[in-house]
């Protein structure tokens, strides 16, 4: 099955950046995408941005104009560049897939992914 392995995750000063890295293994849909959830303590995992794999992106607005999600298409892998961060970013960030023709009504809901990585802690000090 597929595998996903995030990394990138730290502790950053508010308005300093990270860039957060996804590489999929065993990788089998030919289309797909890839969406960046975050979860912080205490609070419901929430969608961040989202990838397809003909190059599309989709953002939640909190992070619109600050996070840019891109792929290497060769590696496999894909990635979240953040940066202004805020210490409301904070919190375990994961990378899932979706295989097929994913459509912008599921895009954005975690329950419709086929399979997550184990995050990657962010965190940001104010």
């Amino acid at each position: 099955q597929v595998q996903l392995v995030e990394s990138g995750g730290g502790l950053v000063q508010a308005g300093g950046s990270l860039r957060l890295s996804c590489a999929a293994s065993k990788l089998t849909f030919t289309n797909y995408a890839m969406g960046w959830f975050r979860q912080a303590p205490g609070k419901e995992r929430e969608f961040v941005a989202a990838i397809w794999s003909v190059g599309s992106t989709y953002y939640a607005d909190s992070v619109k104009g600050r996070f840019t999600a891109s792929r290497d298409n060769a590696k496999n892998t894909v990635y979240l560049q953040m940066n202004s961060l805020k210490p409301e970013d904070s919190g375990v960030y994961y990378c899932a897939i979706k295989g097929g023709v994913v459509l912008m009504t599921v895009i954005t809901t975690a329950g419709h992914y086929d399979y997550w990585g184990q995050g990657t802690q962010v965190t940001v000090s104010s």
